[in-house]
């Protein structure tokens, strides 16, 4: 007795893949993997929105906590998108098993296997070149490793279906691998699949990190104001930043500076920039919070502390 090719496809089309993920969940704990992966989105949206400013990101002790944070921003968008190409994907995937349940083999059907084969090995090939060395697909965010993980699923898929529309006339042997080849492909598909979307959520970390600190510069304007004390001189020079000296003699804090901005306070430092800054002239300050300092913050239309302390 014969078996129909709709019959064995859907078996065919996951076989292998739960022990590869009985595999994996026995190498690395979903709650890990998740925290690290929050972590390292977190810590390269940070080093690239402090880079535009100057700053390296490790000179500030950001916590665990700090990195979990920005990771939002870096990963709502590529998880929106992922899961609505996966809806996609999985959509498609049922209408196509329904046509196959009905029997239909259409011209469309017969060249569709080709047709897939032909451009996810263009898309793979494509992401695979800009491992190696830069090319166009690198001149867009994410693009050259979303081309490699989907292209990757494309030949997975075809390979898959073409089995699916083999004749029902061949022996099971030859209609089926055997299973050590089904967990293989599963295993590298996985392992290349895992290692673009990776690549494409670092991709697009570090951008909205870069596009976020433009848009903090380009609003610096409509910050808080902060007027900074200290005991002693710290000779702050940056366009905009004056330096005022107190005339009381008995005043704790003599010296005070203006035109400053407060971007953040983290473990035992701040961060400040001039309200004038801009790439060219501008400078970030990272200055020790000690009992020394103290700092005043007004409302960005508000007019500020007086000339004299």
């Amino acid at each position: 007795m014969t078996e129909d090719p709709a019959q064995r496809e859907p078996h065919s089309a996951v076989s292998g893949l739960p022990q590869v993920t009985k595999l994996l969940a026995g190498v690395v704990a979903p709650t890990t993997l998740v925290t690290g992966l929050l972590f390292y989105f977190g810590w390269m949206h940070a080093y690239w929105f402090f880079q535009y400013f100057g700053v390296h990101s490790t000179l500030l002790g950001l916590t665990t906590v700090d990195f979990v944070m920005r990771s939002a921003d870096a990963l709502f968008v590529p998880m929106t998108v992922l899961a609505c190409g996966s809806l996609l994907m999985l959509w498609a995937h049922a209408a196509l098993r329904t046509r196959l349940a009905a029997g239909s083999r259409p011209l469309l059907m017969r060249r569709l296997v080709p047709i897939l084969t032909g451009i996810g090995l263009l898309l793979t090939l494509g992401g695979l070149a800009s491992v190696f060395r830069p090319t166009l697909l690198d001149r867009r965010v994410a693009l050259a490793p979303l081309c490699l993980g989907g292209g990757v699923l494309l030949l997975l898929y075809a390979v898959r279906l073409g089995r699916a529309l083999r004749p029902a006339g061949r022996s099971e042997q030859v209609k089926r691998p055997p299973e050590w080849i089904a967990v293989g492909e599963w295993a590298g598909v996985f392992v290349l699949v895992s290692l673009s979307l990776f690549w494409a959520a670092t991709d697009y970390s570090a951008a909205v990190g870069r596009s976020q600190a433009r848009r903090y510069a380009a609003e610096l304007s409509r910050e808080p104001e902060v007027a900074l004390y200290s005991e002693r001189s710290l000779r702050l020079r940056a366009p905009g930043v004056r330096e005022v000296r107190c005339q009381d003699p008995e005043a704790t804090y003599r010296f005070r500076y203006d035109g400053l901005k407060f971007m953040l306070q983290s473990g035992e430092q701040y961060v400040l920039i001039p309200e004038q800054w801009s790439r060219a002239t501008g400078a970030a300050f990272v200055i020790p919070r000690t009992d020394t300092l103290r700092l005043e913050f007004f409302p960005a239309a508000a007019t500020t502390a007086p000339a004299t302390c």
